[in-house]
């Protein structure tokens, strides 16, 4: 990582180096990397990303899937013991380095590079299926324009004998299924009996497929700067809608059925590990934790950006929305289960698609349905295309800071490098969306975002604060902040933050159970194409970590591992006037605001 060299060392050998290095600036500088014209939007676009699917969608499903209740008492000890220390973590290495998630961890620990790079590989493949849950929402925005919403009856030409329209008067039959649980599955979907009967592709998925990635290319082309000025109409629209819908759905009949399962835990179920588990992969996939998002904005801030601010305001954020989107969810779920007359841990299986079943079959029974559905997937389009943002975000941003002289070869323009990655990640999403998709996606879902993720996040933090050093570390906030990092970051960086990670990942893997979609089970080969996914991300870490030791200096195995630990470069930028960085990185000054 970059530090600054301290003042009472040799200021004349410094100035001789300087000058040395002006003399050839233009072989050492790289092209000036922007800054977000203003605070507002860097905000934006961390809270954008947590407020996004992480939490409206994957928020709500993980909950129900974990006993509700019980969910929340380890989502909260998680936040504060593993999401709050580790995002003020990624914020300080991005601002400071001015990286991304690759070129932030081999500047502080080359022997950790892999651990940035396996984040960029999470959030590719991420990328590939989140669109797919655009593609879902643009489906139902455009559906709901009809005259009479079309999951809100039997009659449909794709219902069938075992569909049944709630009646609160009338216990659900066992095996029917609701008019939106079979709108989803049977029209949307077409879902075939398995992942082993892939069918042919859902056109009419392919062309909202190609919709999503259209919308995301325009909003990147031009990197940060459009971004941005998109972000203040897909991040601030949303909220007003979310709490119109929290008002909404407290007058529901039986709302309050949903809400007490929603707060009253079943203690039982924190002996077990997978809620924890979910816990944890719920607060990383919201706040951006593993995933190099919030090092990759960071990377665009000042060199003396407040961002203890910035943690507080975005975890509060977090929270605060996760707990309304959570009430205004199960409210809806109360509903649901008073219409069935059903418990509500029996309204529906826990499955990916439980908001595209459990928000229509309420907003079907309101007046003016239709201005309702509209403006609930108009709202989960904004959502689901501010984390879409983030996750592409980083893997632009790490191929050109990895291959900085091969993109002005071969990519002139910025355009063409955001055009390739939207176009390769499309490819990849495509068989999402064929008549065996959805169990693709739960496959993709469970092996590439949550069973990998607390092993990432583990290594990252002892890269950043066991072998960089929490000293370290403390030193290069002080110079961006002013003030060292309190013992409460301090405390959690060395031992609880790792220590309750790796109690995770053991206990994921001890309690593996394999990935299932409602009753159906996924075959052995499926699995195992499961634990190839989930390698991708895993094996880079140990993979990469052999590369770097291999080739570093030294006569033994113990000089380069010495070599291999310690930072990579060194800048001696804004000390005794210098203002030419002499590492590869770039310097406060060597930045440009974006407008």
């Amino acid at each position: 990582m970059l530090y600054r060299r301290p003042p009472d060392e040799d200021s004349a050998s410094h100035e001789s180096d300087c000058e040395e290095e002006e003399e050839d600036a233009a072989v050492h500088l790289k092209p000036r990397r922007p800054f977000w014209a203003n605070k507002i939007q860097f905000v934006l676009a961390c809270v954008g990303y947590s407020v996004g699917l992480g939490n409206v969608w994957r928020f709500p499903y993980l909950c129900y899937k974990s006993g509700g209740g019980a969910f929340l008492i380890p989502y909260f000890i998680i936040l504060l013991v593993c999401g709050v220390p580790m995002l003020f973590m990624e914020l300080a290495i991005g601002q400071y380095t001015a990286h991304g998630p690759i070129g932030a961890l081999s500047q502080i620990c080359p022997l950790f590079k892999g651990a940035g790079l396996a984040s960029v590989v999470i959030s590719f493949l991420m990328s590939t299926y989140y669109a797919v849950i655009i593609a879902w929402a643009i489906y139902y925005f455009f559906t709901s324009f009809k005259t009479e919403v079309p999951w809100a009856s039997c009659s449909n030409r794709w219902n069938t004998d075992m569909c049944w329209v709630p009646n609160h008067n009338y216990t659900k039959p066992n095996g029917s299924q609701t008019p939106t649980e079979q709108f989803f599955e049977k029209k949307v979907l077409s879902m075939s009996a398995g992942i082993e009967f892939p069918g042919g592709m859902r056109w009419e998925l392919a062309a909202c497929l190609v919709c999503a990635w259209v919308l995301v290319y325009f909003a990147l082309w031009k990197s940060i700067k459009s971004s941005a000025k998109v972000r203040y109409i897909t991040t601030t629209l949303p909220f007003l809608l979310i709490l119109v819908f929290l008002g909404r759905s407290l007058t529901l009949d039986g709302a309050d059925r949903g809400l007490r399962f929603f707060f009253k835990p079943e203690w039982e179920l924190l002996k077990q590990s997978r809620p924890w588990v979910n816990a944890a992969s719920q607060i990383f996939n919201s706040i951006g934790i593993a995933f190099g998002s919030m090092i990759m904005f960071a990377s665009y801030n000042r060199f003396d950006n407040n961002f203890l601010h910035d943690t507080v305001a975005v975890t509060l954020v977090n929270a605060i929305t996760s707990l309304i989107v959570g009430i205004f969810t199960f409210a809806t779920i109360g509903n649901i289960a008073f219409e069935q007359n059903t418990p509500v841990k029996d309204v529906i299986a826990d499955s990916p698609g439980l908001l595209f079943v459990v928000y229509p079959q309420a907003i079907a029974k309101m007046p003016a349905s239709q201005l309702w559905a509209v403006l609930f997937f108009f709202m989960f389009l904004c959502l689901g295309l501010n984390s879409q943002f983030a996750i592409v975000e980083v893997v632009v941003t790490s191929i050109q800071d990895g291959f900085p002289d091969m993109i002005r070869r071969k990519l002139v323009y910025h355009e063409l490098l955001v055009l390739l990655v939207c176009a390769v990640s499309l490819v990849f999403g495509l068989p999402h969306i064929i008549h065996s998709g959805i169990y693709i996606f739960q496959l993709m879902d469970y092996y590439a975002a949550s069973l990998s993720i607390t092993y990432l996040a583990f290594f990252e933090v002892v890269a950043i604060a066991w072998f960089y050093g929490v000293g370290r570390l403390s030193r290069n906030i002080k110079q961006m902040t002013g003030r060292r990092p309190s013992i409460y970051f301090r405390f959690c960086w060395l031992i609880a933050t790792p220590a309750l990670l790796i109690a995770l990942w053991v206990a994921s893997l001890v309690d593996y159970t394999p990935p299932s979609y409602r009753q159906y089970q996924y075959p052995a080969w499926a699995q195992a194409i499961g634990w190839i996914i989930a390698s991708l991300s895993l094996l880079c870490i140990p993979v990469y970590a052999v590369i770097v030791v291999f080739r570093a200096p030294g006569e033994n195995l113990l000089e380069k591992l010495r070599y291999s630990i310690r930072p990579s470069s060194i800048c001696d930028c804004g000390v005794n006037g210098c203002d030419i960085c002499c590492s590869e990185s770039e310097t406060p000054e060597d930045k440009t605001v974006i407008t």
